[in-house]
């Protein structure tokens, strides 16, 4: 009964591990395509500026734009990526307010939201 719980702890490692590094090789939003950039939208306080990059994959696929997040600070600045979407080939940014932008129609609160078209059910 020792051997049986050990291989299925086992299995169950190894399927978290297989999870893990799939999610970190093609899901991570971290480790998305850097881009040319385009343009850069800060917020009306100063706290936060946005930029956007155009990513190109090639004669084989369509353009898609990455938006990025600077939590600017005066003792460090912070970036996010918050904004991917493939199909897409230009962005407009407008302010909403000090925390909230809309990114080519896509509101997002950029403390804490992010749009990611992968992962999107549309």
């Amino acid at each position: 009964m020792k051997k049986i719980r050990i291989i299925i702890y086992a299995a169950v490692a190894g399927c978290l591990i297989i999870a893990f590094t799939i999610w970190q090789l093609f899901f991570n939003p971290r480790h998305l395509p850097s881009g040319d950039y385009i343009s850069q939208s800060t917020s009306p306080n100063g706290k936060y500026t946005v930029k956007i990059y155009q990513s190109n994959g090639g004669a084989t696929t369509d353009f898609a734009i990455r938006g990025e997040v600077t939590y600017n600070n005066k003792t460090f600045n912070k970036t996010k990526n918050i904004y991917w979407n493939y199909p897409q080939e230009k962005a407009s940014v407008k302010w909403i307010n000090q925390d909230t932008v809309n990114i080519s129609g896509h509101v997002l609160n950029v403390k804490k939201d992010t749009f990611d078209f992968r992962s999107e059910n549309e």
